[in-house]
């Protein structure tokens, strides 16, 4: 049995403590954890002392708290030199729009652990069909139900573990019948639908067809205090704040600033993605992004579930040193983590 150890960890609940890991090919197991039923409060000011240790002499030990890989769940590896991700602090992404052929051979390369859409589904001519940043080889154009049907086989045997269609009404945008069509399809093919949404009602078109995901915190209008709690029954926001101004609060920032909070305090599951690729982004954990995500309201608990959303897999992610969770400080701390390959641990922290 390989063993390894931690002053903390992150359950995707709260802290647990120290905690002692089995290694299993490429996971970690808990085998023992100090957990104390006030977990997350001990640790705000990051202070708390937890009597006792999991950790067994002769066994690696991580001075720090391990987490699921820290995971952005926007990205378009299309547009960024990937391999500055996993030295910037992020160990899993998911890849809302790129060439499937692409974003698949990053897949591949194990550079760091990659889910994705494969091509945008939009409507003919529609969002972001004409746009420089958007090849063709990143777009499906669908105008029936048999032509989306293709498409998301396509991007299944592709190996997509989401579906991104494009609801955009600054241009055609499908209408309810095609867009009901092809949310079906996707579930059908047991996959969850991710969906770009721009303009008044499209956010709310989308979480009525059923769409899982919204890929984008909505920004183009205030929903109503209905419309929030509606949405946040059924759907996850992407938080993709900073596109706004990149640092500077725009209106369309204080828009989606206002809806992610009412969604938030709605009980929403919100998750951090960043639309990397769009602007002037930094390739590797944003600050910025998870600041926002504190202004937002979010809990300590909500912000660290936001970029940890994953299991204790194939990547992790690892911030030494005792937990200094308190909110002014969240997003500094959180951006201090290092990612690790779990195969790698016993090697690294020998």
């Amino acid at each position: 049995m390989r063993l390894i150890s931690a002053l903390d960890s992150w359950n995707g609940e709260g802290f647990t403590g120290p905690v002692l890991f089995e290694i299993e090919d490429d996971r970690l197991t808990v085998v023992d954890a100090a957990v104390k039923d006030d977990r997350s409060a001990a640790h705000i000011d990051g202070t708390a002392q937890i009597e006792g240790t999991a950790h067994i002499d002769g066994t690696a030990h991580i001075e720090g708290t391990v987490f699921p890989g820290f995971t952005d769940s926007h990205v378009h590896l299309g547009l960024v030199d990937p391999a500055g991700l996993v030295p910037g602090g992020i160990a899993r992404v998911v890849d809302l729009g790129s060439d499937p052929d692409l974003v698949a051979r990053w897949a591949a390369a194990d550079v760091l652990d990659v889910e994705y859409a494969g091509a945008f589904l939009t409507a003919l001519g529609g969002y972001p069909v004409g746009r420089t940043w958007a090849p063709r080889e990143s777009i499906r154009e669908v105008m029936s139900a048999r032509e989306s049907a293709a498409a998301v086989d396509e991007m299944a045997v592709a190996g997509a573990s989401v579906i991104k269609i494009a609801l955009n009404a600054t241009g055609p945008i499908w209408d309810d019948r095609q867009l009901h069509a092809v949310v079906r399809q996707a579930h059908d093919a047991g996959l969850p639908v991710v969906a770009h949404t721009e303009g008044v009602g499209q956010a709310m078109r989308a979480v009525r067809a059923g769409v899982d995901r919204l890929a984008h915190t909505p920004w183009s209008e205030l929903l109503s205090d209905d419309d929030v709690r509606e949405a946040a029954e059924t759907s996850s926001w992407v938080s993709t704040l900073d596109i706004h101004g990149w640092g500077e609060r725009t209106p369309e920032f204080e828009i989606a600033l206002d809806n992610l909070r009412r969604f938030a305090a709605a009980g929403g599951h919100v998750l951090y993605g960043t639309d990397l690729g769009n602007g002037p982004l930094p390739v590797g954990i944003n600050t910025r992004e998870l600041d926002a995500l504190v202004a937002a309201g979010l809990s300590t608990d909500a912000v660290i579930g936001a970029i940890a959303p994953g299991p204790l897999q194939g990547r992790v992610s690892v911030i030494r040193g005792s937990v200094s969770a308190d909110r002014p400080v969240l997003a500094a701390w959180l951006s201090t983590a290092t990612v690790h390959s779990v195969r790698d641990l016993e090697e690294t922290f020998a």
